[in-house]
């Protein structure tokens, strides 16, 4: 166990860091669990900075657990082994700790589609909770506790294939299209997810498949499980998940946005609360990007989102946004501080 201030970290039987306070009465009170998932090629250590101000602020309440099932190159095995992965990680350290009641996921990038997958698996109907006293009820559960806060930083949730969804591809059409062509060779299944070119035995792609309550994953009434529902987005310089795809927008619905004024959340420009909208769905229709891109905006839509938006274009780290929102690097990445703080002052506990 290693100390740093008043918070302790341990690695886990699975691999992964607890964070808490090294206050043996705090840690005995803190019974909500807080889930950080990495991103593509990235690891527990990414969420080091804000698993540390977690439980620096919310020393009795919250105990953070690093995942580390889903590392450097097992973030190209696929979006579904790496949500299996988790699934089963989460309910081991739920299992270490029977005094937790509350479930919250924080993930980023494509850690966010790896954790909604996940809560498909951990989701449990009332009526298979009659016996969980974590429950009231036999409410519905992820993994027999409570679900609170669903929050995702920089997720591509529409997928990386629309117009202007990668931005290093500079919106151009014959980039996009041969990205699409070559992608599964660099970064695999998960590549093949991402450009919804997966068709795993004749089956819709996975993010389609994902709107829905889909066989034995529960992904839909998961996600309208958790109390409420976050995604934090680039407007710019996230050269890797476009703003669209990491807000849940259609490109008319993008906001106008201007320099905060707010001296705690300088790089917070927009926030909005977006209310759910009932549609009906059609998963076998397999046209073109612009409309599987709707399909998923209307899906993802039935559930009601806060939407935050952060700018870092005054920033000298802006280049690196996509790092800079999670604070990935606690030396370099500084500028992204306050948007950590933003997730603790919201977070519901």
């Amino acid at each position: 166990m290693t100390e740093t201030g008043h918070v302790c970290s341990s690695e886990t039987v699975t691999g992964g860091q607890n964070v808490f306070s090294c206050d043996e009465s705090d840690v005995s009170s803190a019974d909500h669990l807080v889930v950080m998932v990495n991103g593509i090629l990235g690891s527990s250590a990414d969420w080091k900075f804000a698993a540390e101000q977690f439980v620096k602020s919310l020393p009795d309440k919250v105990f953070v657990h690093r995942s580390e099932k889903n590392a450097a190159s097992q973030t190209l095995d696929g979006v579904d082994v790496m949500g299996e992965r988790l699934s089963e990680e989460v309910l081991e350290v739920i299992k270490q700790r029977p005094n937790l009641r509350k479930i919250s996921f924080v993930a980023h990038s494509v850690g966010g589609l790896v954790a909604r997958y996940a809560i498909g698996r951990l989701y449990r109907p009332p009526k298979e909770n009659t016996d969980d006293l974590s429950v009231e009820n036999g409410e519905e559960s992820i993994g027999g506790l409570i679900p609170v806060n669903f929050i995702t930083v920089a997720t591509p949730h529409l997928g990386s294939r629309g117009n202007k969804q990668v931005p290093f591809l500079f919106g151009l059409s014959a980039l996009e299209k041969a990205a699409v062509l070559v992608i599964h060779w660099i970064f695999r299944r998960t590549g093949r997810h991402l450009f919804l070119t997966d068709n795993d035995e004749g089956k819709p792609p996975l993010l389609k498949r994902m709107l829905e309550d889909y066989g034995d994953c529960y992904f839909m009434s998961a996600l309208r499980s958790f109390h409420r529902r976050v995604t934090y987005a680039n407007v710019g310089y996230d050269h890797i998940v476009g703003w669209r795809t990491s807000s849940i927008r259609r490109n008319i619905e993008l906001p106008k946005w201007q320099d905060s004024v707010n001296e705690k959340y300088p790089h917070i420009v927009y926030e909005e609360r977006c209310k759910a909208y009932d549609f009906e769905l059609d998963l076998t229709n397999d046209d073109n990007a612009d409309d599987v891109e709707e399909e998923l905006v209307t899906g993802l839509s039935r559930v009601s989102w806060e939407k935050v938006d952060v700018s870092f274009h005054n920033s000298r780290s802006r280049f690196a946004a996509h790092s800079v929102i999670q604070v990935k690097n606690h030396n370099a990445h500084t500028d992204g501080a306050d948007v950590i703080q933003h997730m603790i002052d919201h977070f519901c506990l």
